[in-house]
């Protein structure tokens, strides 16, 4: 404002000589000596942070991520040639045994893990004579996509350290890398994680944890302010603002010194200035935000011990929902892509399937189908079989 009446000025005053210097006043009429955490930033959608703040530090996002994993690499698999269900087979060794460091399970439990933090997964593939010997998972970061004047990939780049290596894609879309995302709708060549469409509920969730360690670290009080009033209408001196700041500082701040009782001299009096759980509605809302990343991962929160949720009747409706939703599309999308990269190799007529048979989340829906394919009289034994999907009897031949 005050530039922009400085052409109203002659031309020998100036606007610092016409405003007096400001003064401070004589003294304080009040004094609030704050305390409590500053207001953190929400995450950023980065692999790094949602690694972190999420996997590393969430107890509902790692159980999340932990349950799922685990639970999809322990799927049974199957392999086909055409209709027929094959024992034994290369394809199957291969992911039964990637490379000389992981076994099948622990390696499609990683996979997996990187999928749902990351929303990408890359798998190299090292050939010995023109053959697939190992597979091993890429770490998220560490690629980095190329795509042509396109927009399809065209190069995929790996960066350990100092050393780079670049996978080519070849023009009918082969590579020695494969890539596993999930769908981003703004992006083609890049998943979306589970767990960004949920970081806002993280960050809830873990400012509320850092909420309440806070509180107990101060004797579960709240943060608060001491005021300071005169009925004689004295003011505090600096020395005296500063003598009690310190104190204040010194004698009764820090999880030692949680409980200390307070000396007030006359005039001052402690007001509190932060809300009770009751009034922030402190335990609902972090079990809201933990119910919100379960539901972003596709975990029923009773699967979690989550308190608070009925969803489900009983835990066996929950696991068998569990299983249907989340972990069978998962496992399916999966196994699926791995017999689209490997078949060229093998060979067309190969694919990759679950034994739905041996998944323990199904048990009750195979028990149903059996009891009522048993009590269907006008179907032959062969028909059965098949509607379940096994091969019809052999039966010897007359002679």
């Amino acid at each position: 404002m005050k530039n922009s009446f400085r052409w109203l000025l002659p031309a020998r005053f100036t606007v610092k000589d016409t405003i007096p210097p400001e003064q401070k006043a004589g003294g304080l009429t009040s004094l609030f000596a704050m305390s409590g955490e500053r207001h953190l930033p929400w995450s950023k959608p980065e692999y790094s942070v949602m690694a972190r703040k999420g996997y590393m530090s969430n107890p509902i996002v790692y159980r999340c991520v932990r349950i799922i994993s685990e639970t999809a690499s322990a799927i049974p698999k199957l392999i086909y040639d055409g209709a027929v269900e094959l024992d034994q087979h290369p394809m199957l060794d291969l992911l039964s045994r990637p490379n000389n460091r992981q076994a099948g399970n622990e390696f499609f439990e990683t996979l997996i893990g990187h999928l749902l933090v990351s929303g990408n997964a890359y798998i190299e593939r090292l050939n010995i004579d023109a053959m697939p010997r190992e597979l091993h998972a890429l770490r998220p970061d560490r690629v980095k996509v190329k795509s042509d004047r396109h927009g399809w990939p065209e190069t995929y780049e790996y960066t350990s350290g100092p050393i780079k290596s670049q996978h080519k894609v070849s023009p009918s879309g082969e590579c020695d890398v494969l890539h596993l995302s999930l769908f981003h709708p703004l992006n083609d060549n890049s998943g979306f994680p589970p767990l960004q469409a949920a970081l806002m509920a993280l960050d809830v969730h873990n400012a509320a944890s850092k909420w309440n360690k806070s509180l107990l670290d101060n004797s579960a009080r709240p943060s608060g302010a001491l005021v300071y009033s005169s009925t004689s209408g004295s003011n505090l001196t600096e020395e005296q603002f500063s003598r009690l700041k310190g104190e204040l500082e010194d004698g009764y701040t820090g999880a030692s010194r949680a409980g200390r009782p307070m000396l007030l001299e006359g005039g001052l009096d402690w007001k509190a200035m932060g809300y009770s759980p009751r009034d922030m509605d402190f335990v609902n809302a972090r079990a809201g935000a933990a119910r919100d990343i379960a539901l972003a991962f596709g975990v029923p929160p009773m699967l979690l011990g989550i308190p608070g949720d009925n969803t489900y009747s009983n835990y066996q409706e929950a696991n068998r929902a569990f299983t249907r939703q989340t972990l069978l599309p998962l496992v399916h999308r999966t196994l699926d892509s791995f017999t689209h990269w490997l078949k060229p190799i093998f060979g067309d007529g190969l694919r990759l399937a679950i034994d739905e048979d041996r998944v323990e989340g199904l048990g009750s829906e195979r028990e149903a189908v059996w009891q009522r394919l048993s009590n269907a009289e006008f179907l032959t034994e062969d028909e059965k079989r098949e509607a379940v999907g096994y091969s019809p009897v052999e039966r010897g031949t007359s002679t």
